[in-house]
């Protein structure tokens, strides 16, 4: 059983999503505004489900304004068209996205997805260049300091690293971090990418590569 926060400010989207994600066992919480996600209840959550437009705090804001105090998957609902909301929504710390209007078996099956990835628990840890990676915890170190990841950008991070000279393409990353079925674009990955350069910039890190017309590869040289 995980705990699942939903926020949408339509009752009948809250109740719809409640009753299908409760069916496979889950706790859920519906909130109609995202004034309500608190620091409490934040970290106690498995997943968010956190719907993009909402009046007064967008669901973009609530996003970066959370991510102070949890780590946990945040999944953005989005009606088509706003792309660009999803794009500033994954710079604020989002990890995937449901364009709306999707099926119930397409949001249990991305939910699960998910928390499936977040019960993986890699009992080692390996070192690429001066980045240390602990697999267990997934975090990523430079000498002592730990980068501030989200769960995608890590596993972005992961991927290129433990295969250092294979070049992915967009395409490659988007199925092995958001799954074959996901509704987010390669344009998402180019997002995530960008935000993983400037946080291993910060530490004196710039190990991905791009290969233009290609896509990106882990040179551990330079990390």
């Amino acid at each position: 059983m995980a705990r699942i926060i939903v926020v949408d400010d339509s009752e009948d989207i809250c109740r719809l999503l409640k009753r299908a994600l409760e069916k496979d066992g889950h706790s859920v919480t519906a909130l109609p505004d995202t004034q309500e996600l608190d620091e409490k209840l934040c970290k106690a959550a498995d997943l968010i489900l956190l719907d993009v437009m909402m009046p007064g705090e967008d669901g973009v804001a609530a996003c970066g304004r959370i991510r102070a105090f949890t780590d946990c998957p945040i999944l953005f609902l989005t009606a088509r068209g706003e792309d660009e909301d999803v794009l500033n929504g994954l710079g604020a710390g989002g990890d995937d996205y449901l364009t709306k209007p999707f099926s119930v078996l397409q949001l249990r099956a991305r939910v699960e997805a998910h928390l499936r990835r977040e019960r993986r628990v890699p009992s080692y840890r390996f070192v690429s260049g001066g980045l240390r990676f602990d697999l267990q915890a997934k975090k990523v170190y430079a000498g002592e300091q730990e980068l501030s990841l989200t769960r995608s950008e890590y596993m972005l991070c992961e991927t290129l690293a433990r295969h250092p000279g294979l070049v992915y393409t967009r395409e490659q990353l988007l199925e092995e971090i958001f799954g074959f079925d996901s509704d987010s674009g390669e344009a998402a990955v180019t997002e995530h990418i960008k935000n993983l350069r400037g946080k291993l910039a910060s530490c004196g890190s710039a190990p991905i590569e791009t290969v233009w017309g290609m896509g990106y590869r882990w040179n551990s040289e330079k990390a």
